[in-house]
């Protein structure tokens, strides 16, 4: 890695206690105009202040020292591009005491969605209009105005905004006073105090907008903001956030601390969502469902989202990390007990067992890598900060917060969450300040635990060994860390407390013993377990880690596969651990193969879901074989039950779930050329096109996906017909995510022009790329294109952003010209917040070469035999 550059965190001789700001947006001329007073306390004599700002133009900063007369002092002021912050220098010092900074300043409402920015909309009546919006974390609000941009840094806020007269006007608080401004076509609007906060939790909005509104049982107001004319799109998540504001009031014995809270859905926005207090920002796709159009799907995601979102108003809000080294700890928090609040929500999802495959699978994928990173990374320069908003901390972060929390027990853990809240409102904490909330609880060693899971990288594979004694069952498990190639350093001294549990053919879904593994191994006696019988570590795959059996165990665990008497959980736990270690070569990819024929019967989509993912990784490599056409065979025949019984047709009183399965199967059998399943998709695609018959939002990407497979460019030109009419961001996405099916080189270029067109949103246009990264063909000309247009697109992507385009771009490849090609360019071409990413693609490249090597043959001599 490159040497971090180096940083200095703001002195703290002058800290902040409330901000009083003024701001002005010009929506035609994009910058807008500030003023702000903030209140100040000198703890010893200085002459220089030094706050966070960029891309701001200071005009005046003056101080005036409460005790002391009427004197002010006019300060000269420089800037630090680099280092991000502006330096007051006084003609003599300040002294100790409280007083008033004054400062005078223009900015820029940028188009990089980062600070105070503007987002363009389309009216109903199609005229286009430019709004303000604000996204600050990590360290954007020092592009809105002057100030303490750091976490620890808490203050209050008075936030003033003077816009245009017709506009809505939104901040973290509710409105103090609304009046006309001197000049008749502007109004002033003031909002309340906000409580005592860090900065990046501020926000200001100022555009065209509908709600819907509703209260929680407590008497909070909920609104939720949409595009004008798009209110219906609002009421599913407005009834999500009305039932979830009480559930962790309840969770946590805290209530809400705001009198309300407002989500709004933003045209263009960076991220999914962001937490800022009472005033909830997310993209247009993670808030709006429409009641006829959103696919099962992306209500899930919604609910998911929103329940995320609102955790963090404890989470993050109220109780907030110290410095971004501790990020893991709000998001990988809030990424867990999302969940919980779906689940209470919404039962019939099924979210645990989702969880397993969402949050769970990424972790493990992404922490075997050698080039992983600690849950707690240290964190200097904040940006660094985007390169760890990663599935590192967030998944890896909620999957030992599951596992935490099943070892404590719900009681407990709920007792600990209540101490660390109450304790520390208002104020900053590390990960320690919560393990010893939780351990006070809970009596147990939580920070020894805990330490084991954060402080270093990785996870262990727990390697299974096992004897009949009459009839009990002895069981040795040992523990080394788990490398995606199989290659443990020689020097690797890793250890975790591991809590490892055991169920049975006669449990189940109880494990019938859970232990402590604190050391290399240990040896369990399971009691009354026959011979022959079963028997599944990792009961529910809540342990962060893998799982390695010896033959005769795993043979015995294949039939409960087949029946179906192994828990969902557990069955895609044991296909997602085979895959891995096939993968890290501890296990052969033929033998995989055939223990994923076992899943003919399976009706679980959580576990379908997952398993389709695994063989999708194995597919993208055959297809560099002669057997790809074989191996697509193979799944047609894996999924042709599931696809009989799940059909094309919703029936009546089906779950939630089946209509995801229909999703997925389709898109699969589509994508492997299955004759029935195109002919059926062509004849619906025609009837949509023709307006005969509306094609439902559950069926729309297997139809699109199938039909583009088809490679027809009078097909691609119908889909970007539907994509210029669509009027739901929504089904923008399905059609510009579904483009990449193509293969042909004059449609993956075509691909290519409109991902790049202002026809998609800054936000949306890695996705498209990455859309037609599923072919060889497809993978090779992305990288070309990336490469050809790199200057520009680095210019345009920045953050989360970057980094995706480039593990998206590059990592499927599988030779080492390849892996050396990524080097040299990124050498050439040095992108230092995407540097860890291009150092995992490379790796997963050099992965899958060697996968290439060692396992094709046998996988493609499987595939041979098999006809």
């Amino acid at each position: 890695m490159q040497e971090k550059r180096e940083f200095k965190r703001l002195p703290k001789d002058v800290v902040p206690s409330n901000y009083n700001i003024r701001l002005k947006p010009d929506l035609d001329a994009f910058v807008f105009q500030g003023q702000e007073a903030i209140d100040v306390e000198v703890k010893k004599p200085t002459d220089t202040v030094t706050v966070n700002s960029l891309n701001i133009k200071i005009s005046e900063v003056t101080y005036h020292a409460h005790e002391g007369g009427d004197s002010s002092l006019v300060a000269e002021v420089s800037t630090d591009k680099e280092a991000e912050t502006a330096t007051f220098k006084f003609p003599s010092a300040l002294q100790p005491g409280k007083g008033v900074l004054k400062v005078s300043f223009t900015g820029e409402l940028n188009d990089k969605m980062a600070g105070f920015y503007r987002s363009r909309y389309t009216m109903p009546d199609g005229g286009k209009r430019v709004g303000a919006v604000t996204h600050f974390e990590a360290t954007g609000a020092r592009q809105a105005f002057p100030g303490w941009d750091e976490p620890a840094v808490k203050a209050t806020f008075d936030i003033t905004l003077v816009v245009p007269k017709d506009k809505t006007a939104l901040s973290n608080m509710p409105v103090k006073s609304d009046t006309p401004d001197k000049d008749p076509n502007w109004r002033v609007v003031e909002y309340d105090r906000t409580p005592i906060m860090s900065t990046y939790l501020l926000a200001f909005i100022v555009g065209d907008y509908d709600y819907v509104e509703g209260k929680d049982v407590d008497g909070v107001v909920v609104r939720v903001y949409t595009p004008v004319g798009k209110k219906e799109q609002g009421k599913f998540a407005l009834d999500v956030a009305v039932k979830t504001l009480p559930f962790y009031k309840e969770y946590f014995g805290i209530p809400y601390r705001l009198p309300k809270v407002d989500l709004i859905a933003l045209a263009d926005f960076l991220i999914g969502a962001m937490e800022n207090w009472g005033l909830v920002t997310y993209r247009e796709t993670a808030l709006l469902v429409d009641p006829t159009n959103s696919s099962a799907n992306v209500k899930q995601y919604v609910a998911l989202v929103v329940g995320h979102e609102l955790a963090h108003m404890w989470f993050g809000n109220l109780v907030t990390m110290e410095w971004w080294t501790n990020l893991w700890l709000k998001e990988g928090f809030t990424s867990w007990i999302e969940y919980l609040c779906v689940d209470e929500c919404f039962p019939e999802y099924d979210i645990w067992t989702q969880f397993v495959n969402i949050d769970l699978g990424r972790a493990l994928e992404l922490d075997a890598l050698h080039t992983s990173h600690p849950v707690e990374v240290p964190v200097g320069h904040p940006a660094e900060v985007d390169e760890i908003f990663d599935a590192i901390s967030y998944c890896k972060g909620a999957s030992v917060i599951r596992m935490l929390h099943d070892y404590l027990g719900d009681e407990d853990f709920r007792k600990g969450m209540n101490k660390y809240l109450t304790k520390h409102s208002y104020q900053n904490t590390e990960s320690e300040d919560l393990w010893a909330s939780l351990g006070e609880a809970s009596r147990k060693p939580v920070a020894k635990m805990m330490n084991t899971w954060t402080k270093q990288m990785g996870f262990p594979v727990i390697k299974v060994n096992e004897r009949q004694d009459g009839d009990k069952r002895v069981l040795t498990v040992t523990q080394e860390k788990f490398c995606a190639d199989g290659n443990l350093p020689t020097d690797d001294k890793s250890s975790w407390w591991v809590p490892i549990s055991f169920s049975t053919a006669s449990s189940p879904s109880t494990p019938v013993k859970t232990i402590m593994l604190e050391g290399k191994s240990s040896e369990v006696t399971l009691d009354n377990v026959k011979a022959g019988e079963w028997v599944k570590v990792n009961t529910n795959t809540v342990g962060v880690y893998r799982v390695q059996y010896p033959t005769e165990m795993l043979a015995a665990l294949i039939p409960a596969v087949k029946d179906r008497s192994l828990p969902p959980r557990d069955r895609l736990g044991l296909q997602s651990d085979l895959f891995a270690l096939a993968r890290a070569g501890m296990a052969a990819s033929e033998d995989v193969l055939k223990v994923v024929e076992a899943f003919i019967n399976e009706d679980n989509y959580t576990v379908w879901n997952d398993l389709a993912l695994n063989l999708s990784s194995m597919a993208v490599l055959l297809q560099y074989t002669d057997s790809y056409d074989l191996y697509k065979t193979f799944a047609r025949d894996l999924f042709s039950q599931v696809v009989k019984t799940v059909g094309w047709d919703k029936k009546e009183g089906e779950s939630h779930l089946t209509a995801m399965l229909r999703d997925l199967i389709l898109t699969k059998m589509g994508r492997y050329g299955d004759e029935p399943t195109v002919a059926e998709a062509r004849k619906r695609f025609e009837s949509h096109c023709s307006g005969d018959k509306v094609i439902p939002p559950d069926l729309r990407a297997p139809v699109f996906i199938t039909v583009l497979s088809e490679d027809r460019s009078e097909d691609f030109n119908r889909l970007m017909e539907l994509y210029d009419k669509a009027d739901m961001q929504e089904e923008k996405i399905r059609i510009a995510r579904a483009l990449g099916a193509v293969k042909k080189e004059e449609l993956i270029n075509r691909v290519h022009e409109f991902a790049a067109s202002d026809k998609v949103r800054a936000q949306d246009k890695v996705s498209v790329l990455a859309g037609t990264t599923g072919s060889a063909k497809g993978r090779e000309l992305t990288w070309n294109f990336v490469k050809e247009n790199w200057k520009d697109l680095r210019e345009k992507h920045h953050g989360h952003l970057l980094t995706r385009l480039v593990k998206a771009s590059t990592h499927n490849f599988a030779t080492e010209e390849m892996a050396k090609e990524v080097e040299d360019f990124f050498q050439a071409n040095p992108t230092p917040a995407a540097e860890r990413t291009v150092q995992q693609s490379v790796e997963n490249i050099r992965l899958n070469t060697r996968w290439m090597k060692e396992s094709a043959d046998k996988v493609c001599q499987f595939l041979k035999n098999r006809n």
